[in-house]
């Protein structure tokens, strides 16, 4: 009775282990993409959360550490977001999906630009509006490693089509929403990304790490439209696309 005891114990201990092993990267995919896209049980209309971000430039070995807060509204066919810097300056990057506006305000300047039709995937700042197209704009394959310290997967993506922005992407997807969608066949209860690493063309990194992350908190539209302060320039580059 000891034995048969002991060996119940046992198993209900790897049991976890095991259902992790299972876990394949179609799995991965899957339950990124799911809660963006149309048919969701339960779809993400919005979330919000604040974030760590570390930018190391290659070409002077320097490494630029930011934080602040950041919103997205996905709407039917665009998204919106709005990224409120705190350090190392004040800086605000908003878009209403069709135009976007990088605001800072020691300069008493802004940059609005036209994104309407710019391929929003191919963008750092933008890229959070595609998740439910990941795999059709990216080769997906595991991170090295595959799971991060609490056992959090890795993915690493590659664009399939060349980028003067995205040399290759790694994101961080929460195991509690893979497991979710595996084990119940369900989307949306958590937000899947948890960090993300871009690496460009010219070998710059940056890091961004989500923290006190909420989701379908009911964002309104006015929330994305920059307002212009008083006596700040507006500038409107023919040619540009700003990033981070």
């Amino acid at each position: 009775m000891k034995y048969k005891l002991f060996a119940l114990l046992l198993c209900c201990l790897f049991l976890p282990a095991v259902a992790f092993a299972e876990i394949t990267l179609e799995d991965v995919v899957a339950a990124l993409e799911a809660p963006f896209k149309a048919g969701a049980q339960v779809r993400i209309h919005d979330f919000q959360a604040d974030f760590l971000q570390q930018s190391h430039l290659a070409s002077i070995d320097r490494v630029q550490r930011g934080r602040g807060d950041v919103s997205f509204k996905f709407a039917t066919e665009k998204a919106m977001f709005r990224w409120n810097y705190s350090e190392p300056e004040e800086q605000q990057i908003i878009s209403d999906g069709t135009s976007m506006w990088v605001y800072q305000p020691e300069n008493r300047q802004v940059i609005e630009s036209d994104i309407s039709g710019v391929a929003q995937s191919d963008n750092p700042v933008t890229f959070l509006s595609h998740l439910g197209d990941v795999s059709r704009n990216f080769q997906i394959g595991w991170g090295a490693p595959k799971t991060d310290s609490n056992d959090n997967l890795i993915l690493q993506l590659q664009p399939k089509k060349a980028s003067q922005l995205i040399h290759s992407l790694r994101l961080t997807v929460s195991r509690k929403a893979v497991v979710d969608f595996v084990e119940h066949q369900r989307s949306g209860k958590y937000f899947p990304i948890l960090a993300t690493s871009l690496t460009d063309p010219n070998g710059n990194r940056t890091d961004i790490e989500f923290q006190s992350i909420k989701q379908n908190t009911g964002l309104v539209t006015e929330e994305f439209v920059f307002l212009r302060p008083q006596g700040v320039e507006l500038v409107r580059p023919a040619d540009s696309y700003p990033g981070f």
